[in-house]
């Protein structure tokens, strides 16, 4: 059930305006980039470079928010993110040349940095334990949707002239900017951020505003000065918070190795390079002129999210688990499929078809599990005293697989073609699913603390077994 207050959803419209910003343009650049080419006159590599160097540049962002956002606190590290992405945003619509489009693509990679680390921070640590997966999932729905107005205003600002399409594309992105000055002043600042500040009474007028009752309210403002060691802002210290990171014990290092490795997954299987070169691997299947790829690409952000809705609706109803099997065993499905219909049907009436049947099978499957629940473990599974560092931590490791795997898929692909691409993101896909089954837990309906303790048992029992094993083996050999 969701607070009675009504005050506690402007956080998720905020954020959801921030993400649907930045993924605007991841959405618009797959589409723009045919036209940036034509009228720049860049050549591939530097094409390229344009994508993947957002995804790169982005790490910074994600360092430096895990500090600022325990400095400054959680909502205005979220302003500050918006900020910088509107002012690179800006400066790509107005670029004269590839340098200057580089300048604004630059600065608008730092603010996505800051914005992916921080949003889901600052949604699990105001959401009730019931609600947080969906919750947290929320802006999912604007990426998707922002990925999807892309791939849309791609198409119908495809007949303007070359040097003016791809700017009207790139511009769409600025228009929420004025929403997100204004909410700013309206949102809640993190109840957790309060107390490790000290500032108790503020952190518990915000959980009475949230919470269902003055009761419940008290009840988690004790258990959240508990986990923060009564609001003892000196175990806070970054040198103190990376020393735990980098030298972690036990529970710690199980929390790290699910938050970066889920971070990771999410990105090498491969679906930013779904998202940015739909139209190169429509093309490659045999689509050809521009706006049939175009049109090809709006069936690819139309059924992306219509399943994050379908991931929302689920995520606290089946448990994260359940959702990331069906979403990776989907992808692997998928991810081979469209190998076996680029290597064998290219051109072929039945391997366009299932071309864009896999696709959408891909990012279908993405949207329902990988894509969401990602953000949801990496928000929900650090305590508090580590959250916003070790988050920050995961989102640079997604940022860096994301960089990567975009900034290199063209020169890939020549080397072993589309379609051995597509067949290593498979392969990628199945050691997923194992991933899932050997290090995720069941994270729904607990509370943050609660989540803390369960990587705390789970190491207990698994030690456990080890010593129950060891007695049976010696009575054994007795």
């Amino acid at each position: 059930m969701i607070p009675r207050n009504i005050s506690l959803h402007v956080p998720f419209l905020l954020l959801s305006i921030l993400f649907f910003s930045a993924m605007v343009d991841v959405g618009v650049m797959s589409g723009a980039i045919i036209f940036i080419q034509g009228d720049l006159k860049i050549t591939e590599v530097q094409q390229e470079v344009l994508v993947g160097i957002l995804s790169i540049i982005s790490l910074l962002g994600s360092l430096a928010g895990g500090k600022t956002s325990d400095w400054i606190g959680r909502k205005w590290t979220i302003g500050l993110a918006a900020l910088i992405f509107q002012t690179g945003g800006a400066i790509m619509t107005l670029a004269p040349s590839f340098k200057v489009l580089m300048i604004g693509r630059l600065i608008a990679g730092v603010g996505i940095g800051f914005g992916v680390m921080i949003a889901p921070v600052y949604i699990a640590e105001i959401s009730p334990a019931i609600a947080r997966g969906s919750l947290t999932s929320f802006p999912e729905i604007f990426i998707n949707f922002g990925i999807l107005l892309g791939y849309i205003s791609n198409y119908a600002f495809s007949k303007l002239p070359a040097h003016l399409n791809w700017r009207i594309m790139l511009g769409v992105g600025l228009i929420p900017s004025v929403v997100i000055a204004v909410a700013l002043f309206i949102i809640p600042e993190s109840p957790r951020w309060l107390v490790v500040q000290n500032r108790i009474e503020e952190a518990k007028l915000v959980l009475s505003k949230i919470s269902e009752s003055e009761k419940d309210a008290e009840e988690k403002l004790q258990e959240i000065q508990k986990a923060a060691g009564s609001g003892n802002a000196d175990k806070y210290e970054t040198k103190a918070v990376w020393k735990e990171i980098l030298y972690p014990s036990p529970p710690v290092r199980r929390m790290l190795i699910t938050g970066c490795g889920i971070q990771c997954f999410q990105q090498i299987t491969g679906i930013d390079t779904t998202v940015y070169y739909s139209p190169t691997i429509f093309k490659n299947a045999g689509i050809t002129g521009n706006s049939e790829l175009l049109a090809a690409t709006v069936a690819v952000g139309f059924t992306k999210t219509v399943f994050i809705l379908i991931a929302i609706l689920l995520i606290d109803k089946l448990g994260r688990k359940p959702l990331l099997y069906v979403s990776t065993i989907g992808m692997t499905i998928s991810l081979f499929s469209l190998s076996f219909a680029l290597a064998f049907l290219s051109h072929a009436k039945i391997g366009i078809a299932l071309a864009i049947l896999a696709v959408c099978g891909n990012v279908a499957s993405f949207s329902v599990g990988l894509g969401p629940i990602c953000w949801v473990l990496s928000s929900e599974i650090f305590p508090l005293r580590l959250r916003a560092q070790a988050s920050a931590l995961g989102a640079v490791g997604s940022r860096v697989s994301s960089g990567a795997i975009s900034m290199s898929f063209l020169s890939v692909t020549k080397a072993i073609t589309v379609a051995g691409t597509f067949f290593v993101f498979g392969v990628i896909s199945c050691s997923a699913v194992a991933f899932v089954h050997y290090c995720v837990p069941e994270t729904k309906g607990k509370s943050l603390e609660e989540i803390e303790v369960l990587f705390q048992n789970v190491g207990e029992s698994q030690e456990s077994e080890v010593e129950m094993g060891d007695v049976e083996h010696l009575m054994q050999k007795s």
